[in-house]
């Protein structure tokens, strides 16, 4: 059988269909932005700024960046669902969707400029409009003329490189019909504080200069920085770094290394302050962050979990353990095109079972070991009785109150005070 037994037949998909499809791969807002940070990060940019204004049913979301830029061409490939672009070996792109999947999960307008140096002759920008690519069924985008690009699009970069991202028609950010009202506003104004948030935890080595031969990336959101989070409490002079691991994954092309690092980290009492202690517990809190940080060329994909080769436990919320790879084994961590799931190769679950199990006996030893040591009676347990307390009255907003009290009780009974640590 050869090809000249067969007539040939092409069979472009529907650009209206296939487009609409595509809005739900299943982003979420701060999954969809980090997307594009991706994209920054993979351009050379050491500041990123985020800026996401209210303006009603007109509002809008920015990103600029100070990276390298693109050409002509490039500003229009990068434009194309599946782009033709050869991504490095420590790349943060995959698929050459991302542009395009993540912004369109959440605006209705996707618009870009991008000047490839700071002598470029003109600045390039496309536009892809998803009411106009529906409604003519046609996968066109728009090139506007210089004088007709967007004053948002073209300031940031009127005098340096870099590339200006802009969504507009944010149908799927807004959960209000009223889009003007107070709610749509405050709404707004909570997805920018989860998105800093979300940004500090999965680019924290980006932003706080961990990744060796880089530069750190300043992110902001709204003219707030984003800070790092770090899982592993690594300023803490308590926690624990157990020996490392390296596993050997099968690829096509050969093998290629997975690095396992566990962590045991400090109990409350060996923190250096209360507020330490708070912030290591994340922003699921401490039980929930318990496990594995899987990074993909240094950027954080899942943030705790165990991936089945345990289930969470009181006991061990202090193990933590980093799990890093690289673009070479993508397909064998089976990661998705929103680049926010993996799972474990079946060959490396096997060997990286023991050496879960040594974290975990190790951070049960810690847990139950100081919690045995913690007497209520000690000056130490005198003052953790306090800490605790101080805790969660800051966690619901009454701190100051709980001192008022507290002075109070120093005065009227101050045997009582001394019990509870004051």
């Amino acid at each position: 059988m050869t090809s000249s037994d067969y007539e040939s037949i092409s069979l472009l998909p529907s650009a209206r269909r296939l487009v609409t499809s595509l809005r739900d791969l299943g982003y979420s807002f701060p999954q969809a932005v980090s997307d594009l940070v991706d994209n920054s990060i993979g351009a050379n940019a050491t500041s990123i700024e985020i800026d996401l204004v209210f303006e009603g049913p007109d509002s809008w979301l920015r990103i600029v960046d100070d990276g390298h830029g693109m050409t002509r061409s490039e500003a229009t490939e990068a434009m194309r669902y599946g782009a033709h672009q050869k991504y490095e070996d420590e790349s943060l792109g995959k698929f050459g969707l991302g542009l395009k999947t993540a912004s369109l999960s959440q605006c209705r307008r996707l618009s870009i400029a991008t000047r490839r140096g700071s002598r470029a002759p003109r600045l390039e920008a496309r536009l892809l409009d998803l009411d106009r690519v529906v409604e003519q069924d046609s996968w066109k985008i728009l090139a506007p003329k210089a004088r007709q690009i967007d004053d948002r699009l073209r300031e940031p970069l009127r005098s340096r490189p870099g590339t200006v991202v802009l969504w507009e028609k944010l149908d799927r950010i807004f959960g209000y019909k009223i889009q003007w009202g107070r709610h749509a506003e405050r709404a707004l104004d909570l997805l920018a504080d989860e998105l800093r948030q979300h940004i500090g935890v999965f680019f924290h080595r980006f932003i706080d200069g961990a990744i060796d031969g880089r530069a750190s990336v300043r992110i902001s959101v709204n003219d707030e920085v984003c800070p790092p989070w770090d899982p592993f409490a690594l300023t803490e002079s308590a926690t624990e770094c157990l020996p490392a691991y390296d596993f050997d994954v099968e690829t096509e092309e050969g093998f290629a290394l997975v690095r396992f690092q566990p962590y045991v980290l400090p109990p409350r009492g060996l923190f250096s302050s209360e507020e330490a202690f708070d912030r290591a517990a994340g922003p699921a809190r401490w039980n929930a962050q318990q496990g594995l940080y899987i990074y993909r060329s240094n950027r954080l994909i899942q943030s705790g979990g165990w991936c089945r080769l345990r289930v969470r436990d009181e006991h061990l919320k202090l193990a933590r353990a980093s799990l890093d790879f690289f673009p070479e084994l993508d397909t064998a961590f089976e990661i998705n095109v929103a680049k926010t799931r993996v799972k474990l190769p079946r060959p490396l679950r096997s060997e990286l079972a023991e050496s879960v199990d040594e974290l975990a006996r190790a951070a049960q030893s810690r847990y139950r070991n100081h919690d045995k040591s913690e007497d209520v009676s000690t000056p130490r347990g005198v003052a953790q009785r306090r800490q605790r307390m101080e805790s969660a009255a800051r966690s619901v907003g009454e701190l100051r109150a709980l001192r008022k009290i507290a002075k109070e009780l120093q005065k009227t009974d101050p045997k009582l005070a001394g019990m509870l640590g004051w």
